[in-house]
């Protein structure tokens, strides 16, 4: 059985395996981390999850854009849109039922939930079997900043510019009332909410697998919320 969609062959195929669907984005994660740090978070998790997972699974390519027109303020940021990605995730669903038993988006980018909720409520409505999970960790911060930067110290530390890592906005995103209308340039300047400095690989490696067992835990759990979305069962 193989399990990378991308670098197998169709007679590998047996029965119908559960598809995992690392979903990320091309955005700017401040001064310091990569344009695809999502996108390799999402991935990182959906191949720890598949380790963990008794049967078969199937990683498929890692969909590198996705909604991020809260951060169109930064050069490089490269957004397909809320319609665009949801029309895209529907279409992927209905092409891959034709012989994959059931399907699990794994999201690495907190703007492609409403999107990736609507298009996963359709589908379920047209009786697909389809979910989707967050990678998420309690108590981590809002973006490119500790949290981030340290999963990406443990998962590709070529990447990071660590010299460049400084504070960012640090008030609770409950206080940045202008992001929903300015987008993140309103909230600052330098593309960071949180504060990076500190980050370290030995975090990163602590924080990676607790998303990883918590994903393995939304599966093992089976419930879904009236988002589509995997309850954690803890």
């Amino acid at each position: 059985m193989i399990h990378e969609l991308a670098t197998g062959a169709w007679p590998g195929f047996e029965g119908a395996p559960l598809l995992l669907v690392p979903l990320g984005s091309t955005e700017q994660h401040g001064p310091h981390l990569p344009f695809d740090t999502d996108a390799v978070i999402a991935t990182a998790v959906a191949r720890g999850l598949v380790e963990r997972l008794a049967g078969d699974a199937v990683i498929a390519p890692t969909l590198n854009y996705g909604s991020s027109g809260e951060h169109q303020g930064f050069p490089g940021t490269a957004s397909i849109g809320q319609e665009a990605l949801r029309s895209l995730l529907i279409e992927l669903v209905r092409s891959v039922d034709a012989w994959a038993g059931s399907v699990i988006f794994v999201n690495g980018h907190g703007g492609n939930i409403r999107p990736l909720s609507t298009a996963v409520t359709e589908l379920i409505a047209e009786q697909h079997s389809v979910a989707w999970l967050p990678c998420a960790v309690r108590g981590g911060d809002a973006h490119a900043g500790r949290t981030e930067t340290s999963l990406m110290l443990h998962l590709a530390p070529q990447t990071v510019r660590l010299e460049h890592a400084e504070p960012g906005n640090t008030a609770p995103l409950s206080e940045l009332t202008d992001l929903a209308t300015g987008g993140l340039i309103a909230v600052t300047a330098n593309g960071i909410l949180g504060d990076p400095t500190g980050a370290t690989a030995a975090e990163g490696a602590e924080l990676l697998e607790a998303m990883i067992a918590g994903a393995a835990r939304r599966v093992a759990a089976c419930s879904l919320d009236a988002r589509g979305c995997l309850r954690d069962a803890e």
